[in-house]
């Protein structure tokens, strides 16, 4: 598994938002992009995750920064993992792990050991440029609105 390096471009890759519409990433340069990967919609660390993106929308939006969120699971899931927490974001179904892949966040992974492929939860931000500027490779949940405001304030 290999992971995007800094001052990568923002892949021009395609995927289903939970409208069930076309997003092509590479339609973000011009703007700060949030790429967030979590392993399943509606459970416990993904929903704090979203619901702390979810709070901390307005700070994003007075930055500038756009946030999507893409996980394995089919357009129906998100659809209702959006409307039952009223997420302000899009979230893509990659459920064919294209994006996963050219990201490099889908591979081995380790639980109670359990060996399993599967999402390794990331956070890529992106400068109005498409190009990399920062990675969060473990992020805190609770608190990720105030992560991802701090990587860009450091930049």
């Amino acid at each position: 598994m290999k992971k995007l390096t800094l001052g990568s471009s923002l892949p021009g890759l395609t995927g289903k938002s939970q409208l069930g519409e076309d997003i092509q990433l590479s339609s973000y340069i011009g703007k700060k992009i949030v790429i967030y990967f979590y392993p399943k919609d509606d459970t416990p660390g993904c929903t704090a995750q979203a619901c702390s993106i979810r709070d901390g929308m307005s700070t994003l939006n007075q930055k500038e920064i756009e946030v999507i969120g893409i996980s394995a699971d089919p357009i129906s899931s998100h659809s209702k993992f959006v409307a039952k927490y009223t997420l302000p974001f899009t979230l893509i179904s990659d459920e064919s792990k294209e994006i996963m892949n050219a990201f490099g966040v889908w591979g081995t992974k380790k639980f109670m050991g359990k060996v399993y492929d599967g999402i390794h939860r990331t956070t890529f931000l992106f400068d109005e440029k498409g190009k990399l500027v920062h990675v969060i490779e473990k992020p805190d949940t609770k608190n990720h609105t105030q992560e991802i405001i701090n990587a860009y304030n450091e930049l």
